[in-house]
């Protein structure tokens, strides 16, 4: 019996190959079992569906309802759009409250280029550090507090922000920690010459997946 040494998996591996007059009678059952093996990972990839965003929070949709969610506008929101991924068991913020979000937010004028994540931002420890602002105070893009205030803590929704529920100046927050990524980002969202080409429409549209994690009432 031959063997042969295969070095691409983590620690050596050694496969027996029989001899050339032993594989023509294997060759029936090898190939049954081929096929059970591809039916049982056929059946365990459609088992569940995992969204993950980045280092993001990880979101389950199960295959017993094949629909495709749909973004809804939220009312009175300037045209914000919104789709829950985890509907949320906690309190309902009201303006006034101090509440703790992390976000993951894309820019998409540049397919969906990821500008910022609270996910990245790191303690001593290594956890995240969530982003905290007094809802109703005018501190964050209205977008923002539009999506929060109808949410539950513990809830996970993603939002399209139209150019007018968006950044209107620099100083808005959230603001990418990095000078580069702001730069990046104020620089397509305020283009001057696409600006005047009429794609302001399309320029400042943000998509956050925001999770709501904690409110306070001060």
């Amino acid at each position: 019996m031959r063997m042969i040494k295969v070095v691409t998996l983590p620690c050596p591996t050694y496969l027996y190959i029989p001899h050339p007059h032993k594989i023509e009678a294997s060759s029936s059952s090898t190939q049954k079992s081929r096929r059970a093996f591809s039916l049982s990972a056929l059946t365990i990839s459609l088992s569940a569906l995992v969204v993950s965003n980045g280092n993001g929070p990880t979101t389950s949709i199960s295959w017993a309802n094949p629909q495709v969610p749909k973004f809804l506008e939220l009312p009175n929101s300037g045209g914000v759009k919104a789709l829950d991924l985890r509907i949320g068991d906690g309190e309902t913020p009201i303006d006034g409250d101090l509440v703790a979000i992390h976000y993951y937010g894309r820019l998409a004028a540049k397919q969906g280029w990821r500008f910022d994540s609270t996910y990245d931002h790191k303690d001593e420890t290594g956890e995240p550090i969530p982003f905290s602002f007094v809802l109703g105070s005018g501190k964050v893009i209205s977008g923002i507090e539009t999506a929060v205030r109808s949410m539950k803590v513990g809830g996970l929704r993603r939002v399209i922000i139209p150019p007018s529920q968006g950044y209107q100046n620099t100083s808005q927050e959230p603001l990418p920690p990095n000078y580069f990524d702001r730069q990046r980002l104020f620089t397509t969202i305020f283009n001057p010459t696409r600006l005047a080409n009429g794609e302001g429409a399309t320029l400042g549209t943000v998509i956050f997946d925001i999770e709501l994690v904690s409110l306070r009432h001060l």
